[in-house]
């Protein structure tokens, strides 16, 4: 279990109604991937299955170069967005244990912006309910992207294939 969030990050450790934790957090500090994966299944011999999304700053958005990007969100009522995604996901999939963290803040491209964690006993559920929160965090949890590119600044407007791939569910 983690010590207690690193500096710069929020949304405490919970328990699901299936009493598995639920880790939901948003920071500005980057995170060691590999050291959560590995705190999320340490000692857990029922884990069968771990699997995880990365998404990164990607340096071109709509055929326009990026310099930098600004995620902004609404403190608590984002975590409880999040935690109401994970809290979807469970009922959904058998899965044990969820992570998920969420970067906001002024990035660059390369950095970290999200990682979603599930382990379960088995990779259907584990693949589906990855995929599953980060489709619904795409469409359903309240971050907000300005892109700086060579023509000043622009909001990210949503997008129809984020919507699509959220609708399957």
């Amino acid at each position: 279990m983690p010590e207690g969030p690193p500096e710069g990050e929020s949304g405490p450790e919970r328990v699901s109604a299936k009493g598995c934790p639920v880790t939901v957090r948003v920071q500005t500090a980057d995170f060691d991937a590999g050291a959560e994966i590995a705190r999320l299944r340490a000692g857990d011999a029922r884990v069968g299955a771990v699997a995880t999304f990365i998404g990164t700053v990607r340096d071109v958005n709509d055929d326009a170069s990026v310099a930098r990007l600004t995620l902004e969100h609404y403190p608590g009522m984002t975590e409880k967005s999040l935690e109401a995604i994970v809290g979807e996901a469970k009922q959904r999939f058998d899965v044990y244990e969820v992570l998920v963290i969420h970067r906001v803040g002024d990035l660059g491209p390369t950095d970290q912006i999200v990682l979603v964690a599930v382990t379960s006993a088995h990779r259907g559920d584990a693949f589906d309910a990855c995929r599953f929160v980060m489709d619904y965090l795409k469409t359903r949890a309240p971050f907000w992207k300005k892109e700086r590119t060579p023509d000043g600044e622009r909001w990210v407007e949503a997008r129809a294939s984020d919507d699509e791939a959220a609708s399957r569910w």
